[in-house]
C-alpha cells in the first residue's frame, strides 16, 4: 500500500484529504498541532494510521514525523504539505512582528522543513521517487485586504514548488500545487458572514463542497511519475477572483 504524510490533517482540507487517500487504499500519517482532532479522523482506519503532534515549523518535530512514518511504514510516497495560518486581519502598519513569524513559520519554513526531510527519503529508498504536493491557495496568486503574512508566504511557496520540480526531477520526485479558494471549512465561515472587499465593502462570498479539494489531491496523488500537474486551482464558482470581482 502506498505511503502519505498529511500536515495539518485534523480538520478541514487536511482532513478530507487524509480520509479520501485512506478511502483509496493509502496508509496516512496524520500530522498537526493538536492530537485530539488526529485522533478523530484516525479513528475509522487505526491499522492504517498513524497519529503524530507535529508544529511543522519546529525542526526537531518535523524529523521526528518522518522517522516515525518510515518506521511504521517503511517508506513514504506522497506528502501533502497542508498545514497554514493566518494572521488577524488588521492594517499592516499595526501587524506585530510576531504574528508575522508565526505565519511565515507555519506556511513557508514549515513547508520547507517537510519537503526537505521528504526529500532525504524518497531520494535513499527503494524504489526511489514520490511526489509532494503543496497548499498554495487563491492567494498564491491575489491577496485580500489586510493579509500581508499569509499572502507573501503563499506566493513564496509558489516559488519553493517551483524549485521543488527542478530539483527533484532528476530523482524521481515530482510536485504540484493546488490551489484552492473558498472550500467550506470552519476556516471559511466567515464567508457565509460578509467579509471585506478590495473595494471597502463587506460581500457574502460563495463556497464549495471541501470533497472537491480532496478529489483534487487524489488526481494530482494518482499520476503516474511520467506526469504532473505543477498548477491546479479549484474553487468556489463565483466568488471574486476572476474578474473584477
Amino acid at each position: 500500500m502506498p505511503v502519505a504524510i498529511v500536515t495539518g490533517a485534523g480538520t478541514g482540507v487536511g482532513q478530507a484529504a487524509a480520509e479520501a487517500l485512506l478511502g483509496v487504499g493509502y496508509q496516512v500519517a496524520l500530522a498537526g498541532r493538536r492530537i485530539e482532532p488526529l485522533e478523530q479522523v484516525a479513528a475509522r482506519w487505526r491499522e492504517r494510521v498513524l497519529v503524530q503532534s507535529t508544529d511543522v515549523g519546529d525542526e526537531v518535530q518535523v524529523k521526528a514525523l518522518f522517522e516515525a512514518t518510515i518506521a511504521q511504514f517503511g517508506r513514504l510516497d506522497l506528502l501533502f504539505n497542508n498545514a497554514g495560518a493566518g494572521a488577524p486581519p488588521v492594517p499592516l502598519e499595526d501587524l506585530p512582528l510576531t504574528q508575522w513569524q508565526a505565519v511565515v513559520n507555519t506556511n513557508l519554513t514549515g513547508t520547507f522543513l517537510c519537503t526537505r526531510e521528504a526529500f532525504r527519503v524518497m531520494k535513499s529508498q527503494d524504489p526511489p521517487g514520490g511526489r509532494i504536493i503543496n497548499n498554495g491557495s487563491i492567494s498564491a496568486h491575489v491577496p485580500r485586504p489586510n493579509s500581508a503574512p499569509y499572502t507573501a508566504t503563499k506566493h513564496a511557496v509558489t516559488g519553493l514548488t517551483r524549485s521543488t520540480i527542478l530539483d527533484g526531477r532528476s530523482v524521481g520526485i515530482t510536485c504540484g500545487q493546488i490551489d484552492i479558494g473558498n472550500a467550506e471549512t470552519p476556516m471559511t465561515q466567515r464567508m457565509k458572514k460578509g467579509v471585506l472587499q478590495p473595494d471597502g465593502s463587506t460581500k457574502v462570498e460563495p463556497v464549495m463542497d471541501v470533497r472537491h479539494v480532496a478529489d483534487a489531491v487524489l488526481y494530482m496523488a494518482g499520476l503516474s511519475p511520467d506526469a504532473n500537474v505543477p498548477f491546479l486551482t479549484v474553487m468556489a464558482n463565483g466568488m471574486p477572483f476572476i474578474g473584477r470581482g
